[in-house]
């Protein structure tokens, strides 16, 4: 695939013995660790979409913990060599990975499993209540080229 500028996608693998599983999803002693801010989980029902926003400052870090997400980037910096680029990533119970947005790059997500599907969210600032750092768009703005609906064939 070829990845908007400064988004980095890091494979994962699960862990696994009689007792359960185990996933390492971010370390600080590795190089796709830019700092901390906070650490959220939000949830996703069957078919809702929950998009457009993108951050001036913040850098997010997308795991899915339970469940299965379309995850949609789009790049509108028109200094960025991938501007105008759709990346649609598909992450989760069956394809665990870790998903680095870089601040200026709208996204948005999609529920694609029947049960309730969990996402963790690693951003590089903290939430400032007062100022958030978060510019919108609805979800099916004609300003991104995408469209939501289930491709099927």
């Amino acid at each position: 695939m070829d990845l908007i500028e400064g988004v980095a996608i890091k494979q994962l693998k699960y862990h696994c013995d009689e007792r359960g599983r185990l996933i390492e999803i971010l370390r600080c002693d590795e190089a796709f660790f830019q700092g901390f801010g906070q650490v959220y989980m939000t949830t996703v029902n069957f078919g809702v979409v929950k998009a457009w926003h993108y951050h001036k400052q913040q850098t997010d870090h997308f795991f899915v913990l339970k469940g299965m997400l379309k995850l949609v980037l789009y790049d509108d910096r028109e200094a960025s060599e991938s501007y105008g680029r759709v990346n649609e990533l598909f992450i989760g119970d069956y394809n665990p990975m870790l998903v680095k947005i870089p601040p200026m790059v709208y996204h948005g997500f999609k529920g694609i499993s029947e049960e309730e599907t969990l996402v963790l969210n690693l951003p590089t600032k903290a939430y400032n209540h007062q100022e958030p750092d978060e510019f919108r768009l609805e979800p099916h703005s004609s300003k991104i080229p995408y469209g939501w609906e289930r491709k099927d064939g």
